[in-house]
């Protein structure tokens, strides 16, 4: 079951990152490094929650993953209940916060078992949990085949849809953080070669963390070679001078868009821009920006994704990660998770509520959020600002 469907059936469960006793046979195992920004979360069943910690933490965190003749490539199989079954779920083997030498030592010990010494970063998108983001990277690792080191960066994001400007303003506030990050892993000799995989507003940091580093240093490290912008909620012009300032010694990037993302279409109504993961290549001036930042492009968008949204395609098509994985190993230049049933009525109609504004979207989906946990919180704010608004708005003749 993806953490979507999940979301809509069993919202209150917590605890994914307790574990278990034993893993099954024929199951996969994926460890991973975690360094977040997030703060410690209040209960040890989540592990870390959606608030900003001025210093960067770290974990070690396995992830058992069930046989592959029990799974469908691309998707996250979320317990129904607690503990999960780990012939047929993801499951958590071990989950320990670390301190930074902890976390270096387990590092050396990770990288020099790997093939080829290579790292593979996962920075991911908006509206993701902290057990979201380090299952989805732990599906990405055993989907795609990659032979590298993970390490997962993850930011403050409330994990929510209607937190969408907490989540953008936690990226800005990571990027100094991701940026140390690579430059550690870059300057680390026991590593050969940092891949970059990031995801919707993940693309943000990412993009700013590289800006910086290139403005410190005069250039990206070296041994970054590939950065992989899977549907990027970036602002098309914004993003080209981003990757421009990185100058002509700069990673290899690959572009993973779908031009019917549904979740980058309300992006567009708020920003008011088109964002880099939904455009069409083929046309001005996206054909002639994409070529002159030599910019290698997939276009996903006649692949079926599997959120509704047609936002994480990259991760959820058999086909499309298999394509991550190509590109990863011959180092070429390519969900967001939990939303409320509620909360995925609201994105659908973002079209709709562009042309009546955003608290009359919320209205329409006003039955659905009573009995929606993860969107009713929200509900009566919204409610209380849009009967506000209209206070202020002349009765029709």
């Amino acid at each position: 079951m993806t953490s979507a469907g999940l979301a809509g059936c069993a919202s209150n469960i917590k605890g994914f990152l307790l574990p278990v006793a034993e893993s099954a046979p024929d199951a996969s195992q994926v460890q991973m490094i975690v360094a977040t920004t997030r703060t410690r979360a209040a209960t040890p069943d989540e592990l870390f929650a959606g608030g900003r910690s001025q210093k960067p933490q770290f974990a070690d965190i396995v992830v058992s993953i069930p046989p592959d003749n029990a799974r469908r490539a691309g998707e996250v199989e979320w317990p129904k209940q607690l503990p999960g079954n780990p012939a047929t779920d993801f499951v958590t083997l071990k989950a320990d916060v670390i301190d930074k030498p902890q976390a270096v030592a387990l590092f050396s010990r990770l990288v020099q078992k790997t093939p080829g010494r290579q790292v593979l970063v996962f920075v991911h998108g908006f509206n993701n949990r902290f057990e979201d983001a380090v299952y989805r990277f732990a599906q990405i690792v055993h989907d795609s085949r990659v032979v590298a080191t993970p390490v997962l960066f993850t930011w403050p994001s409330r994990g929510s849809l209607f937190a969408y400007g907490y989540d953008r303003e936690s990226s800005n506030f990571s990027r100094d953080a991701l940026e140390n990050l690579l430059r550690w892993l870059s300057d680390n000799p026991q590593v050969s070669e940092v891949s970059v995989l990031a995801h919707s507003m993940g693309n943000w940091v990412t993009l700013e963390a590289l800006r910086q580093m290139a403005i410190r240093d005069g250039r990206v490290a070296p041994k970054i070679k590939t950065v992989l912008l899977a549907a990027p909620d970036v602002d098309v012009d914004l993003a080209r001078e981003q990757i421009a300032t990185m100058g002509a010694q700069r990673p290899k990037f690959t572009l993973f868009l779908s031009e019917d993302d549904k979740a980058l279409a309300a992006s567009r109504e708020v920003w008011g821009a088109p964002r880099l993961g939904a455009v069409d290549p083929d046309v001005e001036p996206y054909k002639t920006m994409l070529a002159s930042e030599n910019i290698n492009v997939i276009n996903l968008t006649s692949y079926k994704g599997a959120d509704g949204l047609d936002h994480g395609k990259f991760a959820d098509n058999p086909r499309a990660i298999e394509l991550v994985g190509a590109s990863l190993a011959s180092g070429q230049t390519l969900s967001d998770s939990r939303v409320g049933l509620g909360e995925k009525i609201l994105s659908t109609t973002a079209g709709a509520a562009s042309s009546i504004g955003h608290a009359a979207g919320v209205i329409v989906s006003a039955p659905v959020a009573i009995v929606d946990p993860l969107t009713r919180d929200h509900f009566n704010d919204e409610v209380d600002a849009f009967g506000e608004s209209m206070r202020h708005v002349a009765p029709p003749k």
